[in-house]
This record gives structure tokens, sequence and C-alpha cells, in this order.
């Protein structure tokens, strides 16, 4: 997932180990916390470092599930959590469409229409400002439209009413190029702050607010957010190949292996770039960063890829999305031996980015559907696949054992009048096993964002005018 404006551990140690996943408790492990960011979970948009998709917190109680609808004017793909159980909402407003902080407390059963408190950033690329994450201080780190890498904290004045402060960290103007903006923004486990944009640089900043970058080849685009794992490894989705990379001695961005994957003939209806739609996914049985997935934009079928991490070894090709739209638009869970797809293949955004280029075909039914795949050594095999039409991306609670979306009701061929709902799936089996209607129709589009699952048990969904509060 990815663009604000179009869219709008079961186990930490490194010494776990998980069979086939099953019953609640099965799930994980995931990956050591990253020590550079805030509690696991809740720091940033996937969850963790490697963009898993999963949390070792419990979603809400679905027998009794409230919603209360907080309206902001702008639609807010990013909300995050500290270890103060505040939350960081970055937004983009819908007149002017520039980037907004919120900060929020989840607890509070005022509306969130009136926030802690709130800071604009500066405005670049429609692909820039999506991805920030919360540091190991609860201080946001993003990167603004100046191309400034800030540390954004929160604190109380003097008369006790919460204010957001901003410190720039590095100027990176001079190692992007003019007209290029940060798509993705990841610490690794030594602390240097790691970057991608949309133009195809990596880069890093070190503790010290020097930067390193380095181009991809001329062409791929930046389109996802990027990954870290314990190793150091970092990985980079662009629009014609999987990479991962390391510091190198002199502490540059250095790419260890390349793949190339079926990039498809055209951007499919529901995807915002022509190629993957998925922010990279670490996760395995041992360490909880053995593999590596992405899924393709091949024409027809598309399919999830498991590569190793280290070597970039093709460990499985596993067709996905059968009973559904062939593509996907967000990351993949990724937990143990098990990943999770969600279609997005023809899901009504209201614009895609420029030079994005056509569809083909220009607009599809949103049939949804979700695949689940377990991997081991020997390869790929699927679960299971149902036909729940995610509006969200998806998220996998390792305390619960449940999948929390945000599925669309109506027909097929997409209206405005279209209704949304709360929705859990089994990930043992697929099914929906509980669903609650959300108010509203248009105004509360979640436009394939991310929930936060909160540590008091609310999940928190963006929406394309603001932020539901459930549970």
């Amino acid at each position: 997932m990815r663009t604000p404006l179009i869219l709008l551990a079961a186990c930490v140690t490194a010494l776990c180990t998980a069979g086939p996943a099953g019953a609640t408790g099965d799930w994980g492990p995931l990956a050591p916390p990253n020590p550079h960011l805030g509690p696991i979970g809740t720091a940033t948009m996937h969850g963790d470092a490697g963009s898993s998709d999963a949390t070792p917190l419990a979603g809400p109680d679905t027998r009794a599930v409230s919603v209360t609808g907080y309206p902001l004017a702008a639609a807010c793909p990013t909300l995050l959590e500290g270890s103060d159980n505040l939350a960081v909402a970055l937004c983009t407003a819908i007149v002017g469409q520039a980037p907004i902080v919120y900060l929020i407390d989840p607890a509070d059963s005022a509306p969130i229409g009136h926030p802690l408190a709130t800071l604009p950033l500066a405005k670049g690329s429609l692909l820039g400002g999506v991805y920030a994450y919360l540091d190991n201080q609860d201080r946001l780190v993003v990167v603004d439209g100046n191309n400034r890498l800030l540390r954004i904290g929160h604190e109380r004045d003097a008369a006790g009413a919460w204010r957001l402060v901003s410190t720039a960290v590095a100027e990176l103007s001079a190692v992007i190029p003019v007209g290029d903006n940060v798509t993705g923004l990841v610490p690794d486990w030594s602390g240097n702050v790691w970057f991608a944009t949309g133009n195809g640089v990596v880069g890093l900043v070190g503790p010290s607010g020097q930067a390193a970058t380095l181009a991809l080849p001329a062409g791929e685009q930046v389109a996802n957010s990027i990954s870290a794992a314990p190793s150091g490894r970092i990985a980079v989705a662009t629009t014609h190949a999987l990479y991962e990379l390391h510091a190198d001695a002199s502490s540059r961005p250095e790419v260890l292996w390349r793949a190339a994957y079926a990039r498809g003939s055209a951007r499919k209806p529901g995807q915002l770039s022509w190629g993957t739609g998925s922010t990279p996914t670490y996760f395995g049985p041992r360490t909880g960063a053995d593999y590596l997935t992405i899924v393709d934009n091949a024409d027809g079928q598309v399919n999830a890829l498991v590569f190793r991490s280290g070597n970039g070894q093709l460990v499985c090709t596993q067709p996905v999305l059968a009973k559904g739209g062939a593509g996907s638009e967000n990351s993949p869970i990724g937990v143990g031996r098990s990943i999770v797809v969600a279609s997005t293949y023809g899901y009504p955004y209201p614009a895609v980015p420029e030079g994005a280029g056509p569809a083909v075909p220009p607009t599809a039914p949103f049939l949804g559907g979700m695949t689940r795949v377990d991997v081991d050594d020997a390869g790929c095999r699927p679960v299971w696949e149902n036909t729940v039409r995610s509006a969200a991306v998806p998220h996998l609670s390792t305390a619960d054992g449940a999948v929390y979306t945000v599925t669309r009701l109506g027909p097929a061929n997409t209206t405005p009048a279209d209704g949304y709902a709360f929705t859990v799936v089994d990930p043992v089996t697929g099914a929906v096993s509980a669903s609650h209607p959300l108010p509203g129709t248009i105004v509360a589009d979640p436009l394939q964002t991310s929930p936060l699952i909160t540590h008091g048990g609310h999940v928190l969904q963006g929406t394309i005018t603001g932020i539901l509060r459930i549970g």
C-alpha cells in the first residue's frame, strides 16, 4: 500500500522455530524488535521493520463492537502508536493536499476531530510523505516535501497543552535529484535511517547525519515502502525487480542481489504503478526474517514469490488470488511459515500517481479475494483461498490468531453508495468469523490503507476523510 492522496510476538527471539500455523498461539515467530523503533506492532504502518503486517497485540472484542467516526477533512494512511499509548497520524489534507501530523489519544471518547496537537509539513510529490515510523523515543521520523529528514516529538507546554516539536536531522536535497521525493523509510538495527525515492535512489543517513546514496537502474521506480531485517539487510521493490542491500564497510548502500520479476504488459486496474504493489515482507520460521516475499504483476494469474534472505535464492513461485482479482497493491502478511495475500484488482481509487500509465483494462469489477500460502525449504503450497473483498491492508494478531480488515459491501461493479464492514478472518481456514457494518459510504472508504491495532485493543482505521475507531 502507498500514497495518502490517492487512496488516499508470539515469539520474538531468533532461536524460536515454528511448524505449520494452526490454532491460536501457533503464529510466529516475529523477528526480534528493532532497537531503533517504537513498540513492535505499532511503530510502522506494516507493524515492524520487516513489514510483516502482524502484531503481538490483540484486537477488539468482536461480540460488542462500537464505532466512532473522527472527521479530519484529511486522508490518513499512516497511523502509529508509541509507548505512551498516544497515536500519531500522518494524513493528507483534502484541501491543498499537504501533509499534516496529528497527535491523538485513542482512549479518549471525544472526537479525534479535536486532536491533542497538529503540525503541517511541507508538501512534496504525491508518492512522498506516506511512510514514516516512530523511533524508540516515540518521535515520528519522516522526510518532508523539502527533503528534510525530521524527527517530530510531542511534549506539553507550560500550560499543560500538547504540542508537536520538529527537529531536522539531515538535509537530503543534495543527494536527492530535483523533482524526486522519498517514498520509503526504515531504520536498520545499527541506527542508520534508510530511504528510497520514487525515481530509484536508495540511501542511508548515519547516526552523525551524513547521507550516502546509490542509484538503481534508470527507469526503475520505487512506489512502496522498504523493509529491514535484523541481519542489517534492507529490501527494496522497484517496478522491475526486488533488491536486497546492506551497508558496506564504508557505510554506503551496496546491492547484495537483484531479482527481476514478471511485471506484466501494463498497470492493472486496482494498481497504483506498473509493477508489484508489495512493500517487501520479511518472515520465516527460525529468525522471523529467513525469507522475503512480494507479489508480482504477471499478466493473468499473479504469483507470490518467496526468496531466501541473504543470497536471493528463489524458494518458490506460487500462483495466488485465483478466486478473486489477479493483482495486489498491498504488502502480504508474513509470519512463521505463512503468508496471506489480499487482492486489490479493480479497486476504484479516485486517482493514480502522475506517470503511472494507463490501466489495462481501464476498469474491472472489484471481486476481492485472499490466499494463504505456507512455505518450507521444499517450496510453497496453497492452504486456502476466499472471496473476502478487503478494502484495507489486512493485519494478523499473533495474540488472538485473527486477521483484521475492513471489507467493501455492495456489487462487484463498485459505486459511491457502497458500504463497509469491520471484518475478522480466521487465518486457519480463511472463513469470516465476524463482520460488523461501519457507518457511512464513500466518506468511510479506507482506500486500501493500513489499520492500527492499539495497545488498548482498539482498531484505528484511516479513511478518505479521517479516522474510524473500532472497538
